[in-house]
């Protein structure tokens, strides 16, 4: 299986984690909820995979492009 990093499109601060490490995924499933600008942006799986890890905590501050989550695809 391969390695994906997935990467928030946003600067944002992580509101709520929606999986869990061992998921299994399908391509679109929200990972995280990010917060900007008063809005909630999902954070979503690329494609089908597990989810592997998780690299942020509920309340950081990510920033656009970081990566925020490792699925194996």
């Amino acid at each position: 299986m391969a390695e994906t990093r997935v990467q928030s499109e946003i600067t944002g601060k992580v509101w709520q984690i929606e999986a869990s490490i061992g998921d299994s995924l399908e391509e679109e499933d929200a990972i995280i909820i990010l917060e900007s600008m008063k809005m909630e942006i999902p954070v979503v799986a690329p494609r089908d995979g597990t989810l592997k890890e998780i690299l942020v905590g509920e309340g950081d501050t990510v920033q656009e492009g970081q990566d925020v989550a490792v699925m194996e695809t």
